[in-house]
């Protein structure tokens, strides 16, 4: 614990709280942070000015990082006959139907996304209880239930990530590993960056992207000058 406290503190005095960081000088200062046994995860935490208890207000979606999380996805697809050949081809870790959905009735979750054709939706809705709290849920308005199953595996593993805001109006998204370059975390957060602010809900009113703040796992968070994201993204 105690060099636990060291490296924190070290950490927390490399950032200038008086400064309004660009998201290029959060991921520099965030690499200049001392370093851990193992290689960090970089996440992006969003406090958003909407109300999620109404349904016009929810912030939801996804997007391909151009240099992906740096973390192996495993692929649940549910396809029959074809699909099931391009879900194999496109890399699909695990194929199946009605076999597959009385597997993870009875348990089985180790995967970490899924895909369905539509046609097998009406079967697949019977994880709703199991998937849906977990996030795992296909959904079309994420990609992930098509009859494109190649292209949708394959985005997957290249880095396809989701966001949703919760409750207090919160988004947290892994954007990367410390150990990659500055470029590749910084491209890959304001990719993210601009899926959000265009999900924009058209009834939120006032101040939309309220904080943003840029963290390894082990380290302490550092703030981004929302309006200079603001300003990037003004219509």
């Amino acid at each position: 614990m105690p060099a636990l406290a060291k490296r924190y503190k070290a950490a927390v005095a490399l950032i200038d709280r008086a400064k309004a960081y660009t998201v290029e000088e959060a991921i520099a200062t965030l690499k200049q942070t001392p370093g851990t046994k193992f290689d960090e995860s970089v996440d992006l935490a969003f406090h958003l000015g909407v109300d999620p208890k109404h349904a016009d207000q929810m912030v939801r979606g996804a997007v391909v990082l151009p240099h992906g999380t740096g973390k192996t996805v495993r692929v649940v697809v549910f396809a029959k006959g074809e699909k099931e050949r391009e879900a194999k081809e496109a890399g699909a870790d695990y194929i199946g139907a009605e076999d597959l959905i009385e597997k993870i009735q009875g348990g089985w979750m180790e995967f970490d996304s899924t895909v369905a054709t539509p046609d097998l939706m009406g079967q697949v809705g019977k994880l709703g209880k199991v998937l849906g709290p977990r996030g795992l849920m296909p959904n079309p308005k994420l990609g992930t239930v098509t009859f494109d199953i190649a292209r949708a595996v394959r985005e997957v593993k290249a880095g396809k990530v989701e966001f949703r805001v919760d409750k207090a109006g919160n988004v947290h998204v892994l954007i990367g590993k410390k150990s990659f370059s500055a470029e590749q975390l910084a491209a890959n957060a304001m990719t993210l960056v601009e899926a959000i602010m265009r999900a924009r809900p058209a009834s939120a009113k006032g101040q939309y992207l309220k904080s943003l703040t840029v963290s390894s796992t082990m380290g302490p968070g550092i703030p981004v000058d929302v309006q200079r994201i603001a300003n990037l993204f003004k219509k």
